[in-house]
Parts: C-alpha cells; sequence; structure tokens
C-alpha cells in the first residue's frame, strides 16, 4: 500500500488521507529546530505503518532543511529510538 503524505508548511502538518480518515503529524517550528507534538492515526485505518510514513516524511523534510528534531510526541520518541539512521537528527 502507497500512502501519501503531503507537507503543508504554513500550517506545520504532515497530512496523509487513508480512506477518507485524515492522519497527521503536527509539529512547531523554532529557528532551526523542528519539535514533533503529536503523531494521529484513526484507529479505522491503524495498524498499517501510517504514522511510520509521517514520521519518515517528517524526519526527510527536516534533514533535506537542516532541522535539529526534538521528539515531543511518544511515538516520534520510539520511532528515532528503534531507527538510528535518524539519531544524527536529534536537538
Amino acid at each position: 500500500m502507497s500512502i501519501d503524505v503531503r507537507h503543508d508548511s504554513a500550517a506545520h502538518v504532515f497530512v496523509a488521507l487513508v480512506d477518507g480518515e485524515r492522519c497527521f503529524l503536527d509539529y512547531g517550528l523554532s529557528g532551526t529546530e523542528m519539535t514533533i507534538h503529536h503523531t494521529e492515526v484513526p484507529s479505522a485505518v491503524g495498524g498499517r505503518g501510517i504514522a511510520g510514513e509521517l514520521m519518515r516524511a517528517a524526519l526527510a523534510t527536516a534533514r533535506a532543511e537542516g532541522w535539529k528534531v526534538v521528539p515531543a510526541c511518544s511515538y516520534a520518541r520510539v520511532f528515532i529510538d528503534r531507527h538510528a539512521e535518524y539519531a544524527d537528527l536529534l536537538a
């Protein structure tokens, strides 16, 4: 399953619409520091790796922009802990 994640930089959110359900990751940006506040995937579409795809999109954007990341969301913290390739992004 391909998940289309869109970045709304003005609203500081990454969004994926899956089977009509809005899944998102929201963040704050202060200078070059991205704080990931919340990741939400409705239970109706859970278990498909959507939150992981939202995280990958957010972290790819952080890397491309030269931002450091503060994983304030528990899911974000666990995701980065489990994927060492993103450890260099931690603020």
